[in-house]
């Protein structure tokens, strides 16, 4: 299977599958599958990164290898398809205290309430954010402020579910 000359055309779910279990179980594949998620070409890079998040559970450990590097990128991209696909495979990750960047956490926070952002990246920073705060009351508390703050905008029923999911594991946290 040629997969960069795949990954660089319009390719369509059933594909991505494909190139997905093509790769998983495989740390070469894997690392292949990320290096094209760093192209130049747009369309490689952006096919890369969806075929990434179809990779099943058993590749997380291998995903969790290179959090960093998906944060420096996420940090500098400015396509919206790139920085929704790694908001996803980020925050299906777990944070330790001791494996939180300040500067993803920020940018999370600073999404939530950022009007100018499409639904899902605003859904995904607010889920990551949780997962990074949870560890900390006073970082809990900032999060509770910042999705108190959504009631004066107009959401989407998906930030809205967002809203209430962490809203709901917020208020489990405080009962523990």
């Amino acid at each position: 299977m040629d997969i960069e000359n795949l990954l660089a055309q319009r390719v369509n779910l059933p594909e991505i599958k494909s190139v997905a279990s093509w790769a998983s179980g495989s740390r070469e594949k894997i690392t292949m599958l990320w290096n094209l998620a760093q192209s130049n070409d747009r369309m490689t890079s952006v096919n890369s990164l969806w075929s990434m998040t179809h990779l099943p559970q058993k590749d997380a450990e291998w995903l969790v290898s290179i959090r960093d590097d998906m944060i420096d990128m996420l940090l500098t991209e400015t396509d919206t398809s790139k920085k929704r696909m790694l908001l996803q495979l980020l925050r299906e990750q777990e944070y330790r205290v001791d494996e939180i960047r300040a500067d993803f956490l920020d940018y999370c926070m600073s999404k939530i309430n950022s009007e100018c952002e499409p639904c899902s990246i605003r859904c995904f920073s607010t889920y990551a954010a949780y997962k990074m705060c949870r560890h900390f009351p006073e970082l809990i508390s900032e999060l509770e402020h910042h999705l108190g703050l959504m009631q004066y905008q107009a959401l989407s029923p998906g930030i809205r579910s967002a809203q209430r999911h962490i809203k709901a594991k917020i208020e489990k946290l405080k009962k523990q």
